[in-house]
């Protein structure tokens, strides 16, 4: 059997070991508070009863408290018929109020930060705007997946299958996630370099820009007016202007702000997040240039595109997240700097060169290929170096993988970074790539990488960021609900479809019918609609907590932002 095979398979086990140890840890939790609850009622009880007696009954329940001291089992305790009485005083603690089995209650964080009130309005309105088309791709996602099982649900042109699937990705992808790591990153920028956003003006013209470009781009694909076939790139050139201009003007916001830093020092999650912008900005322009835009130019380019648009702009941004949400979280600093700038210099480097590993086998310079393949190995480098740095980061703080849904929601994304990042380089690999390209292994692929570790950490940045901004905690029964819904829903779907993918690709090499493989792919997409239905489900779950969290803030300390500068200076 390949490596890259015995590897996906080993990278599977280690996600579902990550899945039972939390669960573990919560359940701990749970018999632990149940133990609590059970001491806590009888103490309340036993001080309701102090109460109503009189002095001398006091004292003489104070002797026998003293006597107990000296107690020595005989024994026979075990056999008595008499009525259970704490005379030994070795209960301690009991609670009234029992709280819900399944879901343990999140310790309250520090409410007080001093965000100028501006700063907050743009992040939560970029925020906002993320969560409703995260609601509205994955609905079409969900109607797309149900479609392998009902075909025959429509017949109308703007639904068909060739025209929903781009407005899905492209939604979730410049909707959802563009829009989400934009506004995180605003804190960010404005925190590590301690000083005031450089224009609030630009930030709203970008949100306005970013949100027109996937509304006019989603009308545009159902009408059937498109860019052809180039995956990702589906809007057509004066849609993803747009785009390109709310990039360019959000890296010059960011790159003013981080100039006029109060600090000496540049925190590395800048260094990621104004390189993602940087690629990004590139990536756009070179990609729908017209030069080079034909035959296997065309196919260069759109490996070019399609990877780069996740490795250098979804997977650089979310990490310059990481390395400062991760550390606030647990109130701790990362791990190692050095580790980060590691993982930086190696993600710049290696994964520049790995979007032609997609047509393995094709055509193009077998050169070329094996450049691609040898630079997606190399991409084990930063992938280490940073699932490192975060999980020692993490070390001596996993009590709160039973106290809060935060460190789980940042655990999952880590994990799955190393797991799909690894995975991605082994299906790089030759034989591999003969099995499953082509095949609904692809889709258990990017689902893995874009739900599994951009959505899951961009998840955790928002439970960790919200609370002090708002002063709202989220219910914890939802947010629980929440993870697991996601989590059991992306592991059925991703199984599902590498299982599927699999035989799908073995049936081709043995020479079968493609429609044989159509047929034998049912019973796994009914899985992946599933496994989608509970995804989408833990979406709205998911939008109620936002809601939850920005609606009748309460108020906390604000300091406008003069106020904030004078205090800078």
């Amino acid at each position: 059997m390949s490596p890259g095979i015995i590897g996906t398979l080993v990278l599977i086990f280690i996600v579902l070991f990550v899945a039972c140890i939390i669960f573990l840890a919560k359940l701990n939790g749970y018999v632990d508070s149940l133990k609590t609850k059970q001491i806590e009622k009888k103490k309340l009880a036993f001080n309701e009863e102090l109460l109503a007696l009189e002095e001398s009954d006091i004292d003489q329940i104070l002797d026998k408290r003293k006597k107990a001291l000296k107690y020595k089992l005989s024994g026979t305790e075990l056999g008595s018929q008499e009525k259970i009485v704490d005379e030994k005083g070795l209960v301690n603690r009991v609670s009234h109020e029992p709280e819900n089995p399944m879901f343990d209650e999140k310790k309250k964080t520090p409410l007080s930060i001093e965000t100028p009130e501006r700063l907050k309005k743009i992040i939560i309105y970029y925020l906002g705007a993320a969560v409703c088309w995260l609601v509205f791709g994955t609905l079409v996602g969900q109607y797309v997946g149900m479609k392998f099982i009902w075909p025959e649900m429509d017949n109308l042109s703007w639904l068909s299958f060739g025209r929903l699937r781009p407005v899905h990705t492209n939604a979730v992808f410049w909707g959802w996630a563009s829009l989400a790591m934009i506004g995180l990153g605003y804190f960010v920028i404005a925190r590590t370099s301690n000083t005031i956003i450089h224009s609030y003006a630009i930030a709203w013209r970008a949100w306005i820009l970013i949100n027109l470009t996937v509304l006019l781009g989603t009308i545009s694909l159902m009408s059937g007016i498109n860019n052809g076939g180039g995956e990702y790139r589906e809007y057509i050139w004066p849609v993803m202007l747009l785009f390109a201009i709310g990039l360019v003007i959000t890296f010059w916001n960011f790159y003013r702000t981080v100039a006029s830093r109060k600090i000496s020092d540049i925190y590395v999650s800048n260094w990621y997040i104004l390189a993602a912008l940087i690629w990004t900005t590139v990536l756009a322009i070179i990609g729908y240039l017209p030069f080079f835009q034909n035959g296997l130019g065309e196919t260069i380019i759109q490996g070019y595109y399609m990877h780069q648009g996740v490795g250098m702009w979804f997977m650089t941004f979310t990490l310059g997240l990481v390395y400062y949400y991760l550390p606030s979280a647990l109130n701790k600093p990362i791990y190692s700097y050095s580790l980060g700038v590691l993982a930086f210099w190696t993600q710049m480097l290696f994964y520049t060169m790995i979007g032609t590993h997609h047509f393995v086998f094709s055509p193009l310079p077998w050169w070329l290929q094996t450049t691609a393949i040898v630079f997606s190995a190399g991409m084990f480098i930063p992938v280490v170096a940073g699932t490192t740095n975060f999980l020692m980061t993490m070390k001596g703080s996993w009590s709160h993988i039973s106290k809060s849904y935060v460190l789980p929601f940042f655990l999952v994304g880590v994990i799955f970074y190393f797991v799909g990042s690894t995975q991605g380089s082994f299906q790089a690999f030759r034989f591999t790539n003969y099995v499953w390209h082509f095949t609904d292994f692809n889709v258990a692929h990017s689902h893995m990488t874009m739900y599994g570790i951009i959505t899951f950490i961009l998840w955790a940045c928002f439970y960790t960021i919200l609370p002090k901004l708002t002063g709202k905690e989220p219910p914890q029964v939802f947010v629980g609900a929440h993870f697991w819904l996601a989590f059991i829903g992306l592991f059925a779907y991703m199984i599902s479809l590498m299982a599927g993918g699999t035989y799908k690709g073995l049936s081709w090499i043995d020479g079968n019918a493609f429609l044989e493989s159509v047929i034998l792919m049912k019973p796994y997409w009914v899985w992946r609609a599933i496994g989608g239905s509970l995804m989408f489900i833990s979406h709205l779950v998911f939008a109620y907590n936002f809601y939850y969290m920005v609606r009748k803030r309460k108020p906390i300390l604000t300091l406008d932002a003069p106020i904030l500068e004078r205090v800078n200076n």
